[in-house]
């Protein structure tokens, strides 16, 4: 059986695993159920959003994407907080 070779040094930094003999690693379906269940990221959303293509003024797009990382999300709080006041859709908690 071959060792287990250390695969992150004293400093925290991973090694070359290219050298590593890969039957030293378990495959995701050999993991326990639970640990598999947590590993697996966010759970689906319930109605999860749809991909689309929407052609927008280039200085509303310029000052969205200059508001910084999250400036889809914050178009979609927006478009919701429209349809809310216009009764379409019903208010839901803004992220933040």
């Amino acid at each position: 059986m071959a060792s287990r070779l250390p695969m992150i040094d004293k400093d925290g930094e991973v090694g070359d695993l290219s050298k590593v003999d890969p039957t030293l690693f378990m495959s995701f379906s050999e993991l326990p159920e639970s640990l598999q269940t947590t590993l697996r990221g966010r759970p689906k959303a319930e109605r999860p959003k749809e991909a689309v293509k929407i052609r927008l003024d280039a200085d509303i797009l310029d000052a969205l994407r200059a508001s910084g990382d999250g400036w889809q999300t914050r178009i979609n709080d927006t478009l919701r907080a429209s349809l809310a006041l216009a009764g379409k859709v019903k208010v839901s908690i803004v992220r933040r």
